[in-house]
């Protein structure tokens, strides 16, 4: 006992501190006596042990991050020699726990401490839960050990019976980290730091063995990946040697994209693209993604008809004679493609067919209402010019990769619809009908219109880029043909890269030449009828393009036809006529019912919409081509105390200034034209346009609402066949408008004979067809005095007539 009490007096020792470093107790470890403190402090230790017995003694204390541990071991240096890499060093042994207290003073460079030992002494016999407790850390350590291969220190664990020494033995271990250590030694109670050693000792274990499963898989994978790679070797080989016992080239196997590629008429830097693709397919597996993306693309770009080009037919009179057999009328559609056609052939024969890069392509902007053949018309384009015809249809398509294509790296990627029509057409110079380009939208996934912009552009689309393909395509030897009904819809910056060639509907004659030459014979075959069995005389075709239909186009023409066919073949078939049978204009009624469309001319004149003051006839153009408005103007009761102007009719904006401008007119000048513009002062004047349903703007009605007031205030009535059109302005004079054409065809067909239009409309009339001028009275005017006077009929018998009273 009194060497026990001996062993805890107070302890002088010399501080060898250890960077990032923790020796327990036990452990044997060498030092390096090149650093400076280490040498100071065993230099002390060997001073203060001469005039002691016993080996020189120091503390090793654990310093992290510059701060030393509360916790310290009393370490003895056994020797004091060379290292195995020839440099001074000592080596230490761990004697036992010391709780560190106040610096001191002591010989040497060193820093002196007192210290105290720590008492960690364990009953004797062990209690039952410290045994197993010892059993179970020397399992882990034996099972650790062995999997190192350390057999020679797994005896040397299981001979250890002391609980203090077998946990400080778990300082060897090199899984554990500095803090762990740390907090081993300054664990002071035997029992709990043993265990933490086997807490941590089963944790290392666990993640050992979950790192050794992953490591287990990825190493069956990677065998399975050289396994797979080296029976592919095998197959190929095998494939090659039946090749050749076949007498088969390498190349005619479908899989060998290096041969095909070599083996296509690609433009250089294509083949260099479609190379690099093929060298990453080679070098990716089968199970890659990337390996079916590389394999879409490449056959996408192998199927491109890179070097596939029709030749161009410049038989200019074959093609014009083609023009007129498959459409009646557009004379400026066919001009257009005959000058391109006749400029195209002397470019060639000037050897000035690619200049720059580009080629001479064109891009056509075909404009006018539903029906008119806008959309045959690229057929026959096509046909003239001996090239392949392909279709896009862009009516309601609202992303933009639906021009440009997807990228490459999303799921089910396309090109885009331009490259998709050039491989569907099998050349690179086609004829491509992109129809409808006036409903194309636009929301978050893009503008397609502006992804247009290249496309149509011709100095651009020599090297337009799909971003699906990423290669350059030359589109500049395309024939673009766009077509639309509404050219307000079409953005400005892609209008202004298109040629506008407008087709303003047909007349009576062209609708009879069409429906005779064109409808007719195809409505027939549909009929199941041959052209000897039913004929259908002009008469009745002029009946049923004037009456029975009005349109601008032809749509409703055919069905007419196709309905009046199948009448007389169910008629047939049930006994109730023979053919052959001939259709004229009186069979029609009884056919397919009374006409739709009769002219307000051939009307009874007492039901006239002109029949009474203050109704006008006016012209207009709509989605549907030019249209006949009638304007309804009346006055209320005085005794209601309304004034005003009401408007009715859906109106826009420019239309209502307009009834405001006409009003002011001829209330600052009504008496100079005698009217009474007193009832313009005190009752309120309301117009009304009938059709309410249909949206109207425009201030192409201005001399109309001003005829249909002026009418309204003298009684007198409006001519029934006079129709009229153009802008008013304040002092009365008639200002220009569009759409001419249109007005007047619509004028001819609703029977009209006399037209009213702006003086610096006239060089307009050179659109007109002459058939149609030759049926129209058309007047010229600058001021709205002219218009009152041609267009209002003479007061009956001088006497006013009644002014109709809004209700």
């Amino acid at each position: 006992m009194a060497a026990e009490s001996a062993a805890f007096t107070p302890l002088t020792l010399p501080v060898l501190p250890l960077d990032d470093e923790v020796v327990l107790p036990g452990m044997v470890v060498p030092l390096d006596l090149s650093d400076a403190e280490v040498r100071a402090a065993v230099e002390a230790a060997q001073a203060a042990a001469r005039s002691e017995p016993g080996k020189p003694r120091v503390l090793l204390v654990p310093r992290i991050d510059g701060t030393h541990a509360a916790t310290g071991v009393l370490g003895t240096v056994e020797q004091v020699g060379r290292l195995a890499d020839g440099d001074p060093g000592a080596l230490i042994r761990g004697r036992g726990r010391v709780r560190i207290g106040a610096g001191t003073t002591g010989p040497g460079a060193a820093l002196w401490v007192e210290g105290t030992r720590v008492d960690e002494t364990v009953p004797d016999p062990l209690p039952g839960q410290v045994a197993e407790l010892v059993k179970e850390y020397k399992a882990l350590a034996t099972a650790w050990l062995r999997k190192r291969g350390a057999w020679q220190v797994v005896d040397r664990v299981q001979a250890i019976d002391d609980v203090s020494a077998l946990a400080d033995n778990s300082g060897y271990s090199p899984f554990l980290t500095t803090e762990q250590k740390v907090e081993l030694l300054e664990t002071t109670d035997p029992v709990a730091r043993l265990k933490l050693a086997t807490q941590q000792l089963r944790d290392h274990l666990a993640e050992q063995d979950v790192a050794e499963t992953i490591a287990k898989d990825v190493q069956e994978g990677v065998d399975k990946q050289q396994r797979e790679f080296l029976l592919r070797r095998q197959l190929e080989a095998v494939r090659k040697e039946l090749r050749e016992i076949n007498g088969e080239q390498e190349g005619e196997e479908s899989d060998d994209y290096r041969a095909r590629v070599e083996a296509a008429d690609l433009p250089e830097k294509v083949r260099e693209a479609a190379l690099k693709e093929v060298d990453k397919l080679e070098r990716s597996s089968d199970q890659s993604p990337e390996g079916s993306w590389i394999r879409t693309w490449l056959d996408t770009v192998l199927e491109m008809p890179w070097s596939e080009r029709t030749e161009d037919a410049y038989d200019i009179q074959g093609a014009q004679r083609v023009l007129d057999a498959e459409h009646a009328g557009l004379k400026d559609v066919k001009e257009r493609i005959t000058e391109y056609l006749a400029v195209r052939k002397r470019r060639g024969d000037r050897g000035l067919g690619v200049v720059g890069g580009r080629r001479g392509g064109a891009v056509l902007a075909l404009v006018g209402p539903p029906g008119v053949g806008k959309t045959s018309l690229g057929e026959s384009v096509a046909h003239a010019m001996g090239r392949k015809f392909v279709r896009v249809a862009l009516g309601g398509v609202r992303d933009e990769a639906e021009i440009r294509g997807h990228r490459r790296t999303y799921v089910g990627a396309l090109p885009g619809r331009i490259v998709r029509a050039i491989k569907e057409a099998g050349s690179m110079n086609p004829v491509v009908l992109l129809d409808e380009i006036d409903k194309v939208g636009s929301d978050f996934r893009g503008d397609p219109a502006a992804a247009l912009l290249e496309v149509l552009d011709p100095a651009q689309n020599h090297t337009f880029r799909d971003h699906y393909l990423e290669v350059e395509l030359d589109l500049s030897d395309v024939v673009f043909l766009a077509t639309a009904n509404v050219l307000e819809a079409i953005p400005e910056a892609l209008l202004d890269r298109m040629e506008l060639v407008r087709l303003d509907g047909y007349t009576e004659d062209e609708k009879v030449v069409i429906a005779r030459d064109h409808l007719l014979p195809r409505q027939l075959e549909r009929a199941g009828l041959d052209a000897d069995e039913v004929t259908v005389d002009e008469g009745a075709l002029r009946k049923l393009a004037g009456e029975y239909t009005r349109e601008a186009g032809v749509r409703t023409l055919e069905r007419s036809i196709a309905r009046l066919l199948r009448k007389v073949a169910a008629q047939h078939e049930l006994g109730e006529r023979e053919l052959p049978f001939t259709v004229t204009e009186g069979d029609l009624r009884a056919l397919i019912g009374r006409p739709h469309h009769v002219p307000e001319s051939a009307q009874d004149p007492a039901e006239r919409r002109t029949a009474v003051p203050g109704v006008a006839t006016g012209l207009a153009v709509t989605g549907a081509g030019g249209d006949v408005l009638y304007v309804e103007a009346s006055l209320a009761d005085p005794e209601t105390g309304a004034a005003g102007l009401t408007l009715t009719g859906q109106l826009g904006d420019v239309m209502k200034e307009s009834a405001q401008i006409a009003l002011s007119f001829l209330r600052s000048h009504g008496a100079e034209l005698e009217l009474p513009v007193g009832d313009l002062k005190d009752r309120g004047a309301h117009i009304h346009f009938p059709a309410g349903a249909v949206p109207k703007d425009g201030p192409s009605a201005g001399v109309t609402m001003t005829t249909a007031l002026a009418s309204l205030l003298s009684g007198r009535l409006v001519r029934t066949d006079v129709a009229m059109t153009g802008e008013v302005s304040l002092t009365g004079r008639v200002l220009p408008i569009g759409g001419v054409k249109q007005k007047l065809l619509a004028a001819h067909r609703a029977g009209i004979t006399t037209v009213i239009i702006p003086k610096r409309n006239e060089p307009d009339l050179d659109d007109v067809p002459a058939e149609v001028l030759d049926k129209l009275d058309v007047h010229a005017v600058t001021d709205v005095r002219q218009v009152l006077e041609l267009a209002l009929a003479p007061a009956t018998n001088g006497a006013e007539r009644e002014v109709p009273v809004a209700a």
